[in-house]
C-alpha cells in the first residue's frame, strides 16, 4: 500500500496529495537553506563551522540564553544543542556562563568572533532578499502570504501537540 493510499481516509485526496508536497518542500528547503550557509562559508574561507552551528549563531544574535531557552524561542529544533554548544564555546564562537539563580543552568552569548559568522549569515540573507525581489521571484505580499500560512500551520501542530483540538 502507498503513502497517498493509505493516507487521506476522509480528507480530500488532492488536498492530501498537496499537503504531503508542502511537507516535502519544508524539508527539503531546510536541507538547502544549510548548503547554501555551508557554500557560503566555504566561500569565504571558514571552515571550522558547520551551517547548523552558523544558524544558531545567527538566531541567537544579541541575546543571551541557555540551551532550553533555544528551543522553547525556536531558534533551535536539533536533539544535540548541547553538543554544537559545547564546539561552538571550545571554537570561541560563544561565551559560556553559569546562572547566578540556577548553577545548573548554563547562559551563552555570541564573542566577538561569534558576532562576525551572524554578520556573514546576515548578509547572505539580505542579499537573497534583494535578490529574490529584484528577480521577481518573489516580492513582499507573497513572503507575507507565505509566512502567514506557516504561522497558522504552526499553531495547528502545536496544538496537536498539546492536544487541543
Amino acid at each position: 500500500m502507498s503513502i497517498h493510499s493509505s493516507l487521506g481516509k476522509g480528507a480530500d485526496h488532492g488536498f492530501m496529495v498537496s499537503y504531503l508536497e508542502a511537507l516535502a518542500l519544508v524539508e527539503r528547503l531546510h536541507r538547502l537553506l544549510l548548503d547554501v550557509i555551508k557554500d557560503e562559508f566555504e566561500r569565504v574561507g571558514v571552515l571550522e563551522i558547520n551551517a547548523v552551528q552558523a544558524l544558531l549563531l545567527f538566531n541567537i544574535g544579541d541575546n543571551e540564553v541557555t540551551a532550553g531557552e533555544l528551543k522553547t524561542r525556536g531558534y533551535y529544533q536539533g536533539s544535540n544543542v548541547s553538543y554544537n554548544l559545547k564546539k561552538l564555546v571550545e571554537t570561541g564562537f560563544m561565551h559560556h556562563q553559569r546562572c547566578e539563580i540556577d548553577r545548573r543552568s548554563v547562559r551563552v552569548r555570541l564573542t566577538a568572533r561569534g558576532r562576525e559568522i551572524r554578520d556573514v549569515v546576515s548578509g547572505l540573507f539580505a542579499r537573497h532578499a534583494v535578490g529574490l525581489e529584484t528577480k521577481g521571484v518573489l516580492g513582499p505580499e507573497g513572503v507575507e502570504e507565505i509566512t502567514s500560512s506557516l504561522r497558522r500551520m504552526e499553531r495547528y501542530w502545536t496544538d496537536q501537540i498539546r492536544y487541543i483540538y
